[in-house]
């Protein structure tokens, strides 16, 4: 996979898969903006294991659901006069059982899709001039990569607004592709469970022991995916090693939707 010498943002890289991905491309040479919105000192961790391994970075907080915050931390890649690619991690849901639907108020789907949704579409605007600047100055297509998930495809998940934030970012994938193309490439990444402290806060341990074993029962590939395991294919489409894909909508789930 070749990754030497990428610049790259990954929002919401302070744990879980944005701190895995921002690893996994740091080894290989990346310079990297590390984004976090509340959780200083998970990034400042994540900066330090990046650094380690011989990555230059810069940590900045911001909230992606908020414009200003959006192009400050894009102007934080700004003094390396290009981007390669924009991976859109930072998310949000509220945990709902998809029968209560008194449980969700509007609030709530407002501040899940302005996260989910409305905050990778900032970014990429922010970012496009550098992303088209690193098109040009490597002679191939910069890349964007959207977080996205199963629960936007298959309508399962934390609840009824996260899925439905999921959906809209899944469509917005394919509208910026064809919208951005020859220079920007953008595809979505949608993983099934993952085996991260984040879904274990959002469930309690219990639950999400429940959903781990029953993961690991019933896929076809008795997998129940960790953060590497996802972080290895959002680097892959970060990377020029996918440089024939845009517009795509991945699927990775140890083969859970073969048996919905």
């Amino acid at each position: 996979m070749a990754k030497d010498g990428l610049t790259v943002i990954v929002t919401g890289s302070a744990s879980g898969l944005g701190a895995a991905s921002a690893a996994m491309l740091a080894k290989e040479g990346a310079r990297l903006v590390i984004n976090y919105s509340s959780s200083q000192k998970e990034a400042e961790a994540t900066a330090d294991v990046c650094r380690k391994a011989g990555a230059e970075v810069v940590v900045v907080q911001g909230d992606v659901s908020r414009d200003e915050d959006c192009r400050k931390i894009v102007a934080a890649a700004a003094p390396w006069g290009r981007l390669d690619a924009l991976i859109n991690n930072a998310g949000t849901t509220k945990h709902m059982d998809h029968g209560n639907l008194d449980g969700l108020s509007a609030d709530d789907f407002q501040r899940i899709f302005a996260v989910n949704a409305i905050g990778p579409y900032q970014m990429i605007r922010a970012a496009r001039a550098l992303l088209e600047a690193g098109a040009e100055k490597s002679g191939r297509s910069s890349s964007v990569v959207n977080v996205s998930s199963v629960a936007g495809v298959a309508g399962i998940g934390s609840s009824h607004a996260y899925v439905a934030s999921k959906g809209a970012l899944n469509s917005m994938t394919f509208s910026l592709a064809r919208a951005l193309a020859p220079a920007i490439r953008v595809n979505a990444v949608c993983p099934g469970y993952i085996d991260t402290p984040w879904f274990t806060k959002g469930r309690g341990a219990e639950a999400a022991k429940m959903v781990r074993d029953m993961v690991t029962e019933k896929s076809p590939l008795k997998i129940a995916a960790s953060a590497d395991d996802i972080a290895e294919l959002v680097c892959f489409l970060a990377s020029p090693a996918s440089r024939t894909l845009t517009g795509e909508v991945m699927r990775i789930d140890a083969g859970a939707h073969l048996i919905w």
